[in-house]
C-alpha cells in the first residue's frame, strides 16, 4: 500500500483538502496501477514558525513582505 506524505502550510478550507487528496490519490492510483482504496495520503500541516528555509524560519522570511 503506497503512503504519500505531504508536508505543507495549514489549509483552513476542508473542501480544498478533500479535492487535493482526491487528486493525489487518483494520480498515484494511475501511476502504480493500484486501486484507490489502498492509497494512503497523510497531510502534515506546519505553521511558519516550525519550518525553515535557508537557515531562516519562514515566519521571519515573510516579515519583510
Amino acid at each position: 500500500m503506497p503512503i504519500i506524505r505531504v508536508d505543507g502550510p495549514k489549509v483552513a478550507d476542508i473542501d480544498k483538502k478533500r479535492q487535493f487528496v482526491k487528486e493525489v490519490t487518483a494520480a498515484a492510483s494511475a501511476l502504480y496501477g493500484l486501486p484507490e482504496n489502498i492509497i494512503v495520503v497523510l497531510l502534515q500541516e506546519n505553521s511558519p514558525d516550525n519550518v525553515a528555509s535557508g537557515g531562516q524560519l519562514i515566519c521571519d522570511l515573510h516579515k519583510s513582505d
